[in-house]
């Protein structure tokens, strides 16, 4: 990719913390480059620092502690091609720190709590995604994490969820309505055990967008089950299971795809691959090659790091058209 700011292209990728966004921008980079894709942690653009926040009675999930005006004011002038003065919020100290310099890029993405709730914003954003992380699997994941890295004990950990729940609700899942994906990590079907690592995850894709086709499974619009475990792709019990389908989401039109149970050998992946379209790869084996190329990655051996790869590949996909128009010449 050359440097060529004719367009910047705006993405969005929203979530709660904790809920895989940091490994997600890293699968970007692969597909846009380090150089030419800029991230922005919308935490900056807290109002309220954390003594701040604790006066309020608020948490960072309440707009009240988040300057919206200012988030809208720069994205816009970024995606226009101008240079910023964003505001840092430092998360070890919970202040904030003096601005840095901004400058505009091929792909700027704004990711955090809030990218979608604010209007303004959304309507700038070129392509989005919502990483959906349901109550059950969200516990293990901070239990996993916060008991082993943090100390912190089960109890600690419930009271933290539970007190981020009313705001959680209100201000941040609300944007899986605007989103043109959304990845949903649940519990596995497969099994009954409660404890079990297994997941379900779907990739909720709204039709009608423009410049993306959604991804399907065998032929596009049917609803198709799919048990792929056999000769060739070597699956432990309890296997893998595969579903595409139209559904409604939010009242808008959507196409499902999803995969619960986890990937034996990643190299089989081609398997997979081959029998999904429109995928947006550059060439045939693409998407097995990026997940192969970070097998150490969070979900990389279940349905979070491949929709994660395929989502990316639409982003690439999206920034492409967009580019692509401004590159032609106007018709006379």
């Amino acid at each position: 990719m050359t440097a060529d700011l004719d367009r910047v292209v705006l993405i969005g990728v929203a979530g709660d913390s904790g809920c895989g966004k940091s490994t997600f921008l890293r699968r970007l980079t692969d597909l846009f480059g380090e150089e030419f894709m800029t991230v922005i942690c919308l935490d900056d653009y807290h109002s309220l620092d954390r003594k701040g926040r604790k006066a309020a009675g608020v948490t960072a999930l309440n707009p009240q502690a988040n300057n919206f005006d200012l988030m809208y004011e720069q994205i816009k002038s970024l995606k226009e091609g101008n240079a910023i003065d964003k505001p840092i919020y430092n998360h070890e100290t919970g202040e904030l720190d003096p601005p840095e310099k901004v400058y505009p890029n091929k792909v700027i993405v704004i990711e955090g709590l809030h990218p979608l709730y604010d209007e303004r914003v959304r309507e700038l954003i070129d392509f989005s995604v919502y990483l959906d992380i349901s109550d059950e699997v969200k516990i293990q994941w901070k239990i996993q994490r916060d008991m082993a890295e943090r100390g912190h004990t089960y109890e600690d950990i419930l009271a933290s969820i539970k007190a981020r729940e009313p705001d959680f609700k209100a201000y941040i899942e609300v944007q899986r309505e605007f989103a043109d994906v959304v990845i949903q990590v649940l519990p596995t079907q497969l099994v009954q055990d409660k404890d079990s690592d297994l997941l379900r995850v779907r990739l909720i894709q709204k039709e009608g967008v423009e410049n993306f086709d959604t991804v399907y499974l065998f032929d596009e619009g049917s609803t198709i089950d799919w048990r792929p475990c056999g000769r060739k792709l070597t699956c432990a019990y309890p296997g893998i299971k595969m579903y595409y389908g139209p559904d409604n989401f939010y009242n808008n039109e959507v196409s499902i795809l999803e995969v619960d149970g986890q990937f034996d050998n990643l190299e089989e992946m081609i398997y997979i691959e081959s029998h999904l379209s429109n995928t947006s790869t550059g060439h045939y084996g693409e998407m097995t090659e990026l997940l192969l190329k970070h097998k150490d990655y969070p979900g990389s051996n279940n349905g979070t790091g491949l929709f994660q790869v395929l989502v990316g590949l639409k982003m690439r996909e999206t920034y492409e058209k967009l580019t692509a128009k401004i590159a032609q010449p106007a018709k006379i």
